[in-house]
C-alpha cells in the first residue's frame, strides 16, 4: 500500500515542478524602458499626392525627434507612450519642377507649406519573439508591429511673397488665421482645427545592445483626421471675400513668377506648360498622412527579480 502512495506522491511532485517551470518559462516579470530617437518625416497630401506613389516618395524629407516610455506587460505584448516633434514640408514647385507637364495643374498652383507637429501617442506593441522571464535574458533580435492612437497639434505656414516682405525670401507666416479658402467668412466653412487625431501603425526591429540598452529601427505611417496639414483642401475663394491682402495673396499663387519657398524662378517652366489651371479647385478631398522613420536607443529601468514560487 505504501508503494502506490509513494509513486503517487512522486508523480504529484513531478507535475507540480513541471507546472512551476512552465509558468516561469512562459511568464514575464513586467519591466519598463525609456528611449530617445530621431529620424526622417515624409508628407503625403495635396502637394505630394498619395495617388502618385510611382513618383519619388520623398521629394522633401524632413526630421522627427521623439521620447518614449514602454511597459512590457506579457511575453508578447507591450504598451508605449511617446511624444514626437515632427517637421513636414510640401511644395508644388519642388515636386514637379523636373517635368512640369507631368502635373501641369499642380505645378501652376504653386503652393507650399511647412508644419511643425507635436504628437502625443499611445500604442500597443506585438512582438513576434516572446520575452523571457528575466529582462536581462530577452531575445537578441525582436521584430514587432505597432498600432495606436495619437493626438496631434499642428500649424501650417508659408512664405509670403518678397514684394510684401522686402528683399530675399519672404517670412514664414501662419496660414490658418488667414482663412486661405475663405474659412471663417460669411458663406464659407468654419476655420479648421489645429488639433487632430491620427492613427499610427508601424513595424520595427529591436536589438539587444547589452543588459541595459536596446536599439530599435522603426517605420510607421500616420493616417490623420484632417485634410489641412498643408492648408489645402477645397475651392479657391473669391479674393474680395477674404479678410486682407495677405490672405488673398497666399490663397492663390498661380501667377507668381517664383517659388516663394526656395526663391527659384518659374518663368521657364511656366512657358513650357501645355495647359494652365483655370480650375476652381484648390485642393482635393482626402485626409493627409505622414510617414516616419526612427532610430532609437532605449534604457531598461532596473527592476527587482523575485524568486519563482515553486508551490
Amino acid at each position: 500500500m505504501k508503494l502506490p502512495l509513494i509513486a503517487l506522491s512522486l508523480i504529484y511532485i513531478s507535475l507540480t515542478n513541471v507546472r512551476a517551470q512552465y509558468r516561469v518559462r512562459h511568464s514575464l516579470i513586467p519591466y519598463s524602458e525609456v528611449g530617445i530617437g530621431a529620424g526622417s518625416a515624409i508628407y503625403r497630401g495635396d502637394l505630394a499626392p498619395i495617388s502618385q506613389l510611382v513618383q519619388p516618395i520623398a521629394p522633401l524629407p524632413r526630421w522627427n525627434i521623439g521620447l518614449h516610455y514602454t511597459r512590457h506587460l506579457t511575453p508578447y505584448f507591450s504598451a508605449r507612450a511617446s511624444f514626437t516633434w515632427i517637421r513636414l514640408v510640401g511644395d508644388d514647385y519642388t515636386y514637379n519642377k523636373d517635368n512640369p507637364n507631368r502635373n501641369p495643374v499642380q505645378f501652376h498652383r504653386n503652393l507650399h507649406f511647412r508644419n511643425d507637429l507635436k504628437e502625443l501617442a499611445v500604442s500597443g506593441i506585438y512582438q513576434f519573439r516572446p520575452e523571457t522571464p528575466r529582462p536581462d535574458q530577452r531575445p537578441f533580435l525582436t521584430p514587432y508591429l505597432t498600432l495606436g492612437l495619437a493626438l496631434v497639434a499642428h500649424n501650417p505656414q508659408a512664405r509670403i511673397p518678397t514684394r510684401l516682405s522686402g528683399d530675399g525670401l519672404g517670412e514664414w507666416t501662419d496660414l490658418q488665421p488667414l482663412g486661405t479658402e475663405g474659412q471663417g467668412q460669411p458663406g464659407y466653412a468654419k476655420p479648421y482645427s489645429l488639433i487632430t487625431l491620427a492613427i499610427p501603425v508601424g513595424m520595427g526591429l529591436r536589438w539587444k545592445l547589452n543588459q541595459r540598452l536596446n536599439v530599435s529601427a522603426e517605420l510607421s505611417f500616420r493616417y490623420t483626421f484632417t485634410d489641412y496639414l498643408d492648408d489645402v483642401s477645397g475651392l479657391y475663394p473669391n479674393k474680395s471675400d477674404l479678410s486682407n491682402e495677405q490672405a488673398a495673396v497666399l490663397s492663390d499663387r498661380r501667377y507668381e513668377a517664383t517659388d516663394a519657398r526656395t526663391g527659384q524662378s518659374r518663368t521657364y517652366e511656366l512657358a513650357s506648360l501645355t495647359s494652365v489651371s483655370t480650375n476652381v479647385r484648390r485642393g482635393l478631398p482626402g485626409n493627409d498622412i505622414y510617414i516616419l522613420t526612427q532610430l532609437a536607443v532605449h534604457y531598461l529601468i532596473p527592476t527587482s527579480i523575485k524568486c519563482p514560487d515553486w508551490r
